[in-house]
């Protein structure tokens, strides 16, 4: 593991997700992952780390609430588009959304 990342790394890495960021936020990101990766170092320096089991949730719970899934004959397209203010060969017609 790298111990420190350098602006440039940072910098390549902004520009292949499309962030458009200003030096100073540049620099905080890189105090900011200075940070992290100490903290990071700490956890694995703990012993027997790796016989843990990782942990999905906090507490554990045995869920009863959920009900069971029932899978139902499918409405046909005829009762579907009879709920329908607008449509158009056989399909719902919308707005147009894209300019």
């Amino acid at each position: 593991m790298k111990e420190e990342l350098d602006l440039k790394t940072i910098k390549d890495a902004a520009h292949r997700l499309l962030f458009d960021m200003s030096e100073e936020e540049f620099l905080t990101l890189q105090s900011e992952f200075k940070v992290t990766l100490k903290q990071m170092k700490v956890l694995g320096e703990i012993e027997g780390i790796d016989e843990v089991a990782p942990m999905t949730f906090p507490i554990e719970t045995k869920i009863t609430y959920l009900r069971e899934d029932v899978a139902e004959e499918p409405l046909s397209n005829e009762e579907v588009l009879s709920n329908v203010k607008e449509k158009q060969s056989g399909q719902i017609k919308l707005p147009k959304v894209v300019l």
